[in-house]
């Protein structure tokens, strides 16, 4: 953006920008340094007087300048009014008082305003502002698209993703920067790649039936050492029943040899997919509860750890969550029912090793 700017007022010499910030005590926390550097990079600074408080341009009645939007007021904010672009860096930290006033005043007739920013959460005013907004142009980048982001970048990447995904999306892919207190998991899985031994429990298989929006999940787990391994998933919307026992065998050759439970609630899907190409598929029990209990189950596990091919699985695991009382930000003992599919399934997959808690309790009140 710093290089667009540049190259704007290179193109129209009486170009004016505006480059602002929430707050800005002083310049050295301003884009200044960032687009003298440009300019002395496009080697144009011949075009260009630098002072310490502005950039101008040599016999133009071109400006960039630097400023708080926390410092204006309705009034002093409409110094701002020819301006042509309006520049706002760290956008995330924007309020929606600056922006409210910031947004009306760049008026001109073929102005421009440009947001640049890290996502941080997905209330943030910014965020808000540009939410099915008809005049904007969203664009999401992040080091993937880079092609000149060095080895020593992507590596770093690379070693984040493994050791703490909810920061790499963060930090990395530009995703919001979530609550990891109300995250059911957090702190219990982690992404490796990994081998299935001979000597490991299964494998377990699951199978969460989707519907019209919501994907149809497949996934496969192994258990060793009280570690729960994740190292297939595979799931799409839309997907029809005919076509399910192929997509899964696809994903997974091998998954028609063993057994694969699903939700009971679809017994005559069940009993298609057996009469053609999953002959070891079956139901389920559930009961009130069995959601809780399977969480509670998996959790239960020392260490999770999914297969670093499975990235949807690794979505899934930083978006699942319990409920928080909007009002209060208190996290309530209730799940929320997104987010959840490859982890239905792994529940299916394990139903045979998860008990019924509340039949359990019951039992010893009988028993004592």
């Amino acid at each position: 953006m710093a290089e667009m700017l540049v190259e704007e007022h290179v193109r129209h010499p009486d170009y004016q920008t505006v480059c602002v910030r929430e707050i800005q005590r002083s310049l050295k926390f301003s884009a200044k340094k960032l687009v003298e550097d440009k300019i002395s990079a496009l080697g144009v600074s011949h075009l260009f007087d630098i002072t310490l408080t502005e950039i101008r341009r040599i016999g133009a009645k071109g400006i960039i300048i630097f400023e708080g939007l926390q410092d204006h007021t309705a009034d002093s904010i409409k110094s701002l009014e020819g301006f042509d672009l309006a520049w706002c860096e760290e956008a995330q930290s924007l309020s929606h008082r600056s922006i409210e006033l910031l947004v009306p005043t760049i008026r001109k007739p073929g102005s421009e305003l440009w947001f640049s920013w890290n996502p941080e959460q997905d209330d943030d005013p910014v965020e808000r502002l540009f939410n099915d907004n008809p005049d904007a142009i969203l664009v999401h980048a992040n080091y993937t698209e880079n092609p000149w982001c060095p080895d020593v970048m992507s590596k770093q990447a690379e070693w984040q993703r493994r050791v703490d995904y909810e920061k790499f999306v963060h930090i990395w892919l530009g995703g919001y920067n979530t609550k990891s207190e109300a995250q059911i998991f957090a702190g219990k899985w982690r992404v490796d790649e990994f081998e299935p031994c001979g000597s490991w429990d299964g494998p377990y298989q699951g199978l969460d039936f989707g519907f019209a929006a919501d994907p149809t999940a497949f996934v496969r787990c192994w258990v060793n050492d009280n570690t729960l391994y994740i190292d297939q998933d595979c799931g799409r919307a839309g997907l029809e029943l005919d076509d399910t026992a192929k997509y899964i065998k696809g994903h997974e050759p091998e998954a028609g040899r063993y057994a694969i439970r699903a939700d009971s609630a679809r017994p005559e899907s069940i009993s298609y997919l057996r009469r053609h190409g999953l002959p070891r598929i079956v139901g389920v029990k559930k009961w009130p509860g069995s959601v809780e209990d399977g969480v509670e189950h998996i959790k239960a596990y020392d260490d999770i750890v999914i297969h670093a091919q499975c990235r949807d699985m690794q979505e899934e695991a930083r978006l699942y969550s319990y409920k928080t009382d909007k009002r209060s930000g208190d996290i309530l003992p209730k799940i929320e029912d997104t987010n959840n599919h490859r982890w239905d399934a792994v529940r299916y997959a394990l139903a045979p090793l998860i008990r019924n808690n509340d039949h359990a309790k019951r039992f010893a009140a009988l028993s004592s």
